[in-house]
């Protein structure tokens, strides 16, 4: 057996996790305090929509352990897990469930709260495209979908400290680092460093998070019409 170290995590998929954690963090904060910070919590819901944008288009053009074919959770693969014959360095397939539960899930809570309303001051930047009972039924649903998360969350917390300190499999280190040790032995023949995720599919991820953010924050809209001038005297 040799250790090796091997680049496993690209940056910008590091840079996608933690910044995911402290904007979902920071809209649960903002959405309970409600009140002004309604603006703030509608601005991180469109920074993680945009997030998880590049997410999808990263999970196809990304390095290698970023795909989503290389860790997608087949039923091959959860058996292989389950009978300890798997090998891989990114995403078990069971923490690849969670990572699939948790992206689903974000992206149906960023998409409902894009047409949500509070019945007080504050309105989902798309508000305007249904009527006030879909946006009231669509606002209950992004309410309760919280729980759903927090639960994820806390299932993916529990998970990543079960495998660094029960099974001394460090597992958030390599996701602040990129780089992961592993034992070798001889027939290791499918361990294999991260490759591919370049500039030009960076680029391409980065112009259609942008590009959904500008539209889900009405750039497709209208403007509304300019205030009707005072009455004259």
């Amino acid at each position: 057996m040799t250790l090796k170290r091997l680049r496993v995590w690209d940056g910008p998929t590091r840079v996608f996790h933690w910044m995911l954690a402290l904007l979902v963090l920071g809209a649960f904060l903002t959405g309970l305090w409600g009140g002004n910070w309604m603006l703030l919590h509608e601005r991180a819901g469109l920074t993680i929509l945009g997030l998880l944008g590049f997410r999808l288009v990263w999970g196809f053009v990304g390095s290698s352990y970023a795909r989503f074919a290389e860790f997608a959770p087949t039923p091959g693969r959860l058996l292989a897990y389950v009978r300890g014959h798997w090998h891989g360095l990114g995403h078990n397939p069971l923490g690849a469930l969670s990572v699939f539960a948790l992206l689903g899930i974000l992206v149906f809570q960023t998409l409902t709260g894009l047409f949500s309303n509070d019945d007080i001051a504050f309105e989902g930047p798309l508000f305007s495209l249904v009527s006030k009972g879909l946006s009231d039924s669509l606002s209950s649903l992004h309410r309760g979908a919280i729980w759903w998360i927090g639960g994820l969350i806390m299932l993916h917390i529990a998970a990543a400290l079960f495998y660094t300190l029960a099974r001394r499999q460090n597992i958030i280190r390599p996701m602040l680092t990129g780089v992961k040790q592993v034992e070798l032995e001889d027939d290791s023949d499918w361990v294999r460093p991260a490759q591919g995720g370049g500039w030009l599919a960076l680029l391409l991820a980065l112009v259609v998070a942008v590009a959904l953010v500008w539209i889900a924050a009405g750039g497709l809209l209208a403007p509304p019409p300019p205030p009707s001038p005072p009455p004259a005297w």
